[in-house]
């Protein structure tokens, strides 16, 4: 009888420690130790920030990703409403922009040309002849190094060289993720160079407000504060003109479904885009205080404001997911399973001198922000 005690003993004590020694998930149900590696020398982990108000956000030096986004919908429930992947290899193996920090140029640059001071740079062209996010090697599938970290903040620093992917310049960037106590995500940027250079950094983050990506977003809720947009051609390059939404499916000044006309092919801009893929110009002219976007999901309840200092913003609609890529808890990414909410300069600036200028001289130092504010509606 004592040995079998005994043994029953043991046996309770080995479940414990093995209780105790299993690993802690993040709210997303992230395991840390899956984004755990090293890259060109440099030591990679997860870092997750919290505020007060229950709120979680996941981000990986990789990139500066964004890996997932935490928040409570209208029942209180925590939940994920970005898209991505739960480990570092799909990362870096699985070409994608997920929840990226973009550099140099976010958006495409036309036929991958820009003149500065005189001097034309021929960058790559990646995306239908021009040249997109940076190329094909932008920052999104660089290491950033980890400046400084606390419990609701990361600073990330890249350094990139003259010559990177063909931009002229050395030039050091900084992007700042700050998780508010108001469920904001506040997304501060900053860069410097020592010779002329273009810089448009954004948030290329995948968002599916009701948390369920296995299904599209075409029933969310969508407000732009825009009266034109800069139309494209079927390459997806801004023509250069700047037209009114009024009469026209781009019109979401007041709420409308994504889904209410994103399949009017007849409409050539939609044809064009394969849905929407088109940058708005923005009524706020840069004022932060104003709301830019509204996002809301009735299947959740959740709902997001952008706020920016910048002139545009870049709305796509996951047009390109075609099922090819499993994300998170292994779901399939089919088209439009979310929505990305780009804050930027007009696409193509460098070439259009009318439109709010992208170029970073020494020194001088380039600034912009960005705020994803998460509510709830019951």
């Amino acid at each position: 009888m004592k040995r079998i005690l005994a043994m029953l003993t043991l046996g309770t004590a080995v479940l414990a420690t093995g209780c105790c020694n299993q690993e802690q998930t993040t709210l997303a149900g992230l395991q840390p130790s899956a984004f755990e590696t090293e890259i060109d020398g440099q030591q990679l982990k997860l870092y997750t920030l919290t505020n007060e108000a229950g709120m979680e956000v996941s981000v990986t030096p990789f990139g500066g990703r964004i890996v997932s986004v935490v928040v409570p919908d209208r029942n209180g429930n925590p939940t994920d409403v970005v898209l991505g992947f739960d480990n570092i290899a799909d990362y870096q193996n699985i070409p994608s922009d997920f929840g990226a920090a973009i550099g140099r140029y976010a958006n495409r640059i036309a036929n991958g040309k820009i003149t500065l001071e005189g001097v034309e740079y021929q960058l790559p062209q990646n995306n239908f002849g021009h040249c997109l996010h940076g190329g094909p090697n932008g920052w999104q599938y660089k290491v950033y190094e980890v400046v400084e970290a606390s419990q609701n903040q990361i600073t990330l620093q890249y350094f990139s060289p003259d010559g990177d992917e063909q931009f002229p310049g050395n030039v050091t960037a900084k992007v700042t993720y700050t998780l508010t106590d108001e469920n904001a995500i506040d997304i501060a940027y900053e860069a410097e160079t020592d010779a002329t250079t273009v810089i448009n950094m954004t948030n290329h983050t995948y968002f599916n407000l009701a948390g369920d990506p296995s299904k599209t977003v075409l029933n969310d809720v969508l407000t732009i504060n825009a009266d034109t947009f800069t139309p494209c051609d079927d390459t997806f390059m801004t023509t250069g003109e700047i037209l009114p939404v009024e009469d026209t499916p781009m019109d979401f000044r007041t709420p409308k479904m994504i889904g209410a006309e994103i399949t009017n092919y007849d409409y050539e801009q939609l044809k064009n885009g394969n849905g929407y893929d088109h940058n708005w110009v923005l009524n706020t002219a840069g004022d932060i205080t104003k709301q830019a976007v509204e996002l809301y999901s009735p299947a959740s309840g959740i709902q997001l404001e952008v706020y920016t200092t910048e002139p545009g913003i870049q709305v796509y609609t996951g047009n390109f997911l075609d099922g090819t890529v499993q994300g998170k808890h292994d779901i399939t990414y089919n088209q439009r399973a979310a929505i990305c909410l780009e804050t930027q300069k007009y696409p193509d600036t460098p070439n259009k001198p009318e439109w709010p200028s992208a170029l970073l001289r020494p020194g001088e130092k380039y600034t912009s922000r960005c705020i994803y504010k998460f509510g709830v509606r019951e």
